[in-house]
């Protein structure tokens, strides 16, 4: 395991992923708060990672990935990112409750 906090890389999937969920809940639920609440919960998880990334469970999937993905759980939502060498490479953001089976890998 290397030395020091592991460096963050966001995929565009990802911020896109983000990016509808703080629209849903800011606009479409009207509750800003709620939707900054999120963004704040998720960075302070994300640093927290740094650290340990191995710390975060990792997701049983069907297809056979050549990284393993970890996640965790923010609100209604899930993270999920792979470990690259140094890096956490932060892959999607999932609302919780949708059928993860039916998504491209």
């Amino acid at each position: 395991m290397p030395d020091g906090p592991y460096e963050l890389r966001y995929l565009p999937l990802f911020l896109s992923d983000l990016e509808d969920a703080v629209h849903y809940v800011a606009k479409v639920l009207g509750n800003p708060a709620a939707a900054e609440r999120l963004v704040d919960t998720l960075e302070q998880k994300l640093l927290a990672y740094r650290e340990n990334p191995f710390a975060a469970p990792a997701y049983r999937s069907a297809s056979g990935r050549p990284h393993a993905y970890r996640w965790f759980g923010v609100g209604n939502y899930m993270a999920f990112f792979v470990v690259l060498d140094h890096t956490i490479e932060v892959r999607r953001f999932l609302y919780g409750a949708r059928d993860l089976t039916r998504l491209a890998p």
